[in-house]
């Protein structure tokens, strides 16, 4: 198969190719390494290749499931790939390689869905850019001086540059949004426990999910239903969906109450393109006829800001702690990032006591959001607060490891709000600057209410089409 066919693509209609034998899944594979081969030197997307057993797998019998044959990624953190090594992102992990796939594994399997690595992700997932001490930064397919995001920034660039069409990404923070954003892709955050983390254990009080960044609207849904819900063991789930979440990509949403913001938390500064990219979502979604309304939940910065804060710090703790008894190590300054190791001391601080109150912060949060949402149907902000950065923005400063997080984290001001509350959000590229660079829009739903998201971004993407558009580095 020709690779510029291959990459123009999304994974449904690869997906249809193979079923009607017009394609193989070993060409689907062998176009995929083909365009992992030319262009991951540039941009360091996938970091650690599997195409021996892609290969295999391609050339034996998959499961006759939706995306039979498709070639996938995976993120190097969150889901588990049995023999396969398994980083973090990180030196402690050493060359540690898990002897059991994760349910959410075992249900890309039984997609049909054939991986050919692992992507690229920050130390433990912590901030929204992909620049690891391990493994080097990912650069931005639009503009290689540029970050492409994180914590899922290795799956973002693979899927705009044209190595698959969609890839495993993950969302504790913004992980999938943010590199949705910076990569012109589309990237929904699924309802808290919408997906099954088992056996896996929570560090982050549910705020982390995992699903994919995807080239089309349809992608996401039809893999949504192939990997949503409860495995044996769960402690909670989210609520069932009405009816498949593919069926909502061609059901239109109606006339929505959209309530839309471009106002920054204090002190923060939004850059007029962001500003201006959801001004124009705004206006394209009156266009379509749904009522627009200057409005945002009443949210106390402050105590967002100290939950965030403290649910965050514990989270790396006990995923340091977790990862070094799992390789039999003690952990140690030299083996993680500064970063990292002072997130790690300020967890390892925290009382019970003070993480407790964080817990109950994030309740009150959830229930001012859920308020809001009695009288708007979605919300509409930025994504982040700026474009793509410059690689190295959120570098640690001599004697102040926490001050390029700080900035990190003022840059992603809107998106952890969706993780805390368990609230599902979506990145969709509507936007380019002058410079040509993509900046999303985004979008939160009620709780349990991906078909709302789903309804409106196939709208969208229908009103202004984004995978017509191709960055300088594509396959």
């Amino acid at each position: 198969m020709a690779i510029d066919d291959y990459s123009t693509l999304d994974a449904t209609a690869l997906a249809a190719l193979v079923r009607r034998r017009e394609v193989t899944p070993l060409e689907l594979v062998d176009a995929a390494i083909a365009g992992i081969e030319r262009l991951n030197p540039e941009i360091n997307a996938v970091i650690t290749p599997m195409f021996d057993e892609a290969r295999a797998a391609a050339r034996g019998t998959l499961p006759a499931g939706p995306f039979q044959g498709v070639p996938f990624l995976l993120k190097d953190l969150g889901a588990t790939y049995r023999g396969a090594r398994m980083s973090f992102g990180s030196d402690l992990a050493g060359d540690y390689a898990p002897d059991y796939d994760s349910e959410l594994v075992v249900r890309l399997k039984q997609a049909g869905l054939i991986t050919l690595g692992k992507t690229n992700t920050p130390e433990f997932g912590i901030v929204g850019t992909t620049e690891p001490r391990r493994f080097g930064p990912t650069r931005n397919p639009w503009d290689t001086t540029r970050t492409a995001g994180g914590s899922s920034g290795g799956a973002a660039a693979a899927v705009v540059a044209g190595f698959v069409p969609m890839a495993h990404a993950s969302d504790g923070g913004g992980s999938i949004r943010i590199p949705a954003s910076y990569c012109g892709v589309f990237g929904l955050k699924p309802t808290r426990a919408r997906n099954s983390s088992r056996p896996r254990a929570d560090s982050l009080a549910g705020f982390s999910v995992e699903h994919a960044v995807t080239r089309s609207v349809r992608d996401s849904a039809a893999l949504l239903d192939a990997t949503a819900g409860p495995a044996v063991g769960d402690p909670y789930w989210a609520p069932p969906p009405a009816r498949p979440f593919l069926a909502e990509v061609t059901t239109l949403p109606g006339r929505l109450r959209i309530a839309v913001s471009t106002t920054a938390q204090a002190g923060i500064t939004l850059h007029p393109d962001c500003v201006r990219a959801t001004q124009e979502a705004a206006r394209l979604c009156a266009e379509l006829g749904h009522e627009i309304v200057e409005a945002a939940p009443a949210i106390d910065d402050a105590l967002l800001a100290e939950a965030l804060d403290t649910v965050w710090a514990v989270g790396v703790a006990a995923s340091v702690n977790g990862l070094a008894r799992l390789v039999g190590k003690t952990p140690s300054a030299d083996l993680v990032e500064p970063l990292t190791w002072a997130l790690y001391e300020q967890g390892c601080r925290t009382t019970a006591p003070e993480y407790v109150r964080a817990l109950g912060l994030c309740a009150a949060l959830s229930d001012t959001v859920s308020q809001f949402f009695t009288q708007y149907d979605l919300w509409l902000s930025p994504t982040l607060a700026n474009p793509p950065l410059p690689l190295g923005y959120a570098a640690a400063l001599p004697g102040d490891p926490l001050a390029g997080y700080r900035r990190d984290w003022e840059n992603c001001l809107y998106m952890s709000l969706c993780n805390m509350t368990g609230q599902p959000g979506m990145s969709v590229p509507l936007y380019w600057t002058a410079e040509g660079l993509p900046v999303g829009a985004h979008f939160m739903g009620r709780f349990g209410h991906e078909a709302t998201l789903f309804r409106l971004a196939a709208q969208l993407e229908q009103a202004r089409p984004w995978n017509r558009r191709r960055p300088p580095l594509h396959v």
